[in-house]
């Protein structure tokens, strides 16, 4: 499994794709402060990218792609 779920911090690593979508929102969900790691990252789905945007959880690493960086570092819109 390319995430590994440590208490409060995720650790994504290579390519983290669509069938770990369900249980990052799990796990998102029931988290109280979740963290993640993607500093060994080297693809992410899209619906993985669109969780973590909306979950806005603690970076303790980012990911090395600047293209995937950029974009993980947008901030949150809305009111």
């Amino acid at each position: 499994m390319p995430i590994r779920y440590d208490a409060d911090l995720a650790r994504f690593k290579a390519a983290c794709t669509v069938e770990d979508a369900l249980p990052l929102a799990e796990w998102l969900e029931a988290t109280a402060a979740p963290r993640v790691d993607l500093s060994a990252c080297t693809d992410l789905h899209t619906a993985l990218l669109q969780l973590l945007l909306a979950a806005r959880p603690t970076m303790t690493a980012g990911p090395e792609d600047a293209f995937l960086a950029r974009v993980i570092s947008l901030p949150a819109s809305g009111p």
